[in-house]
């Protein structure tokens, strides 16, 4: 045998496998290697998806806390509003109150005082009688009677 023909067997045996290889084994190995790309490629456009999408997400919760925080505000100003109110109409209750407390006590002093003066003219009154019998019963004296009326007006 002559290397010609061995090289030509070889390089036939070679084209035999390059054909071979290029019509069964080549096309599945570049689905295989195609599909795998398209997998890689579909996980990454997926990362930045989920990336854009937290980012989103981030910026939807800062501002729903924004939110949050902004209606906590407004319900504590309420809240001390409301608060502020109570304690005055409180304040308010406890002034009228007074001022009806005070009105019955200046009632009730004025209604004493009347019954003091009442009870003051009753007993001048009597001593008045008192005096005028004293009077009448004695003799009409200047001296006496003059006598009898400072000791009326000491008791007075």
């Amino acid at each position: 045998m002559d290397i010609n023909a061995s090289l030509i067997g070889q390089a036939l045996v070679f084209a035999i496998l390059v054909a071979f290889t290029w019509k069964f084994i080549w096309p599945p190995l570049t689905a295989a290697l195609d599909e795998r790309a398209k997998r890689i490629a579909d996980g990454l456009s997926a990362a930045d998806r989920a990336k854009h999408d937290l980012e989103l997400a981030e910026k939807r919760a800062a501002e729903e806390l924004r939110k949050a925080k902004a209606q906590a505000s407004d319900i504590i100003a309420q809240a001390e509003k409301r608060a502020a109110q109570i304690v005055e109409e409180a304040r308010d209750e406890g002034r009228a109150a007074g001022d009806r407390e005070k009105a019955a006590a200046h009632a009730e002093i004025e209604q004493q005082a009347h019954q003091v003066k009442e009870e003051l003219r009753l007993r001048v009154s009597e001593l008045a009688i008192a005096g005028a019998e004293k009077i009448l019963r004695r003799e009409v004296d200047a001296a006496r009677h003059a006598e009898l009326l400072t000791s009326l007006k000491a008791e007075l």
